[in-house]
């Protein structure tokens, strides 16, 4: 595997690892800027109108980004083998009814999602759960028979525990209750996989294309106008939402790092260049503190032109080096960011939820730097390492985002080791201890799950 994928896998790794996190930290005992911005402590009731944005808010987008990037890499080989469209839209098709199971199928089968007094049963099932789906979603590389029948086994099983199980509100196995993150991955992945096709060689076309649909979305706010009506249209109200199709915004962005990948060959910069080049990744590092930290503190002004100032010394560095693939990065994610800090008084300022435009434009263009970052790490040891371990999880997404509610939280309260686990909750050092050791558990097996080439897919 190519460093240029390492760095994508490693930013997809870095936004499973903070999504764990941020689920598993201490609540309510923490600073604020530990949590997502619209919610703070110590109650973390969701407040719409304030503005700011965490570190918390930035690992769904870098998710989505990264989602968007591996878009073109994993249909190379079809469109070198020129399928033709009926192939691209069934394979997003497949993917898209797989990610709306996989909502479903994980959000219910959690010990919550089963009952509100969960016994020993609603602990074992989740473990259960975990073990189907690692049969359901696993790719052997050459057809097994064997396999072929553990697998119709799995999803006769799996019918089985939906049909008997009376879950949470014992009437069954409801439509209306899936896990919201994934199913606007699926939505965003079907339409973003459909758009990227049909503009695969048209990339400014692509980009073009986003300022109508921000039309769209702005005029679908006022009702009456045959833009809300659209907006409002949705034939199964249970797996597609039209607004969740905003995070295109993301997405599609992400594509084109996808590209350049693929088009631009990975070249040995000299001793000089990297010098150059972890310069560039530093001042990048700087653009990114800089909006999460200012941003948050509502120091808008003086992030503005901190921005600019570090982007200038990306802008310097780069100039000294002769990587092709790098600037294309740095002024993506320069427009990208400048942009959103321009639409950053819009809509009452940036915010995660209900997510602003600016918070499209600024994460979006924060994705880009970290790539620029990861690239410059790469070629240290140490930065090797971080990369290494961030990229092994990231190549099995699905895996690590399950982990934790299906399988490492309900043997924490079969062993009765949870109640360690609350216990670091009450105090503020060991209560990040405690999400840290969580979320580093999880990644870990996700890590493992890599290593030896159990992969998940749709």
């Amino acid at each position: 595997m190519t460093q240029r994928n390492q760095s994508l896998d490693a930013l997809r790794g870095l936004a499973i690892f903070g999504m764990v996190l941020a689920g598993s930290i201490a609540f309510g005992i923490l600073p604020a800027w530990m949590y997502h911005a619209q919610e703070p402590p110590p109650a973390h009731t969701f407040i719409p109108t304030l503005p700011g944005i965490s570190w918390v808010d930035l690992v769904f987008p870098f998710f989505l980004f990264s989602m968007g990037a591996a878009i073109p890499l994993s249909l190379k080989k079809k469109i070198n083998e020129q399928v033709g469209f009926p192939s691209i839209l069934m394979a997003a098709c497949k993917r898209y009814i797989l990610l709306v199971f996989f909502a479903l199928f994980t959000r219910q089968m959690t010990t919550a999602g089963l009952s509100r007094q969960p016994g020993i049963t609603d602990y074992v099932l989740p473990v259960g759960a975990f073990a189907l789906l690692s049969v359901l979603f696993f790719q052997p590389a050459a057809d097994n028979r064997l396999w072929n029948w553990l697998k119709a086994s799995a999803v006769l099983i799996t019918g089985v525990l939906l049909w008997l199980l009376p879950f949470e509100s014992n009437n069954g196995f409801s439509l209306y209750q899936s896990d919201i993150i994934l199913l606007i991955l699926a939505n965003v992945s079907l339409a973003g996989t459909l758009w990227w096709y049909l503009t695969r060689n048209y990339p400014l076309v692509r980009i073009a294309l986003l300022p109508l649909l921000m039309g769209i979305y702005l005029s679908g706010a006022t009702p009456g106008n045959w833009c809300y009506n659209l907006l409002s249209w949705t034939p199964f109200p249970w797996m597609y939402n039209s607004n969740f199709l905003k995070y295109l915004f993301i997405l599609l962005p992400g594509t084109l790092a996808g590209e350049w990948m693929l088009q631009y060959q990975a070249v040995t910069p000299s001793a000089r260049e990297v010098k150059y080049l972890q310069l560039a990744g530093l001042a990048a590092g700087v653009v990114l503190v800089s909006n999460v930290v200012l941003l948050f503190s509502r120091h808008t002004t003086i992030n503005f032109f901190l921005t600019i100032a570090a982007l200038g010394g990306c802008f310097a560095a780069l100039r000294k080096t002769d990587l092709r693939i790098i600037p294309f990065f740095l002024k993506a994610g320069a427009y990208l960011v400048v942009l959103g800090l321009c639409f950053e008084s819009f809509e009452g300022g940036i915010k995660k939820d209900p997510a602003t435009f600016s918070y499209y434009f600024v994460t979006a263009g924060l994705a880009f730097l970290v790539l620029l970052i990861f690239f410059s790490l790469q070629y240290g040891h140490t930065g090797r390492m971080i990369i290494r371990c961030f990229a092994w999880p990231g190549r099995n997404p699905m895996v690590a985002y399950v982990a934790g509610n299906l399988l490492l939280l309900p043997l924490l309260h079969l062993t009765g080791a949870i109640s360690v686990f609350e216990i670091m909750g009450q105090q503020v050092w060991t209560g990040v201890l405690r999400g840290i050791l969580f979320a580093g558990t999880v990644c870990a097996l996700a890590a493992l799950f890599t290593i030896k080439k159990w992969y998940w897919k749709t």
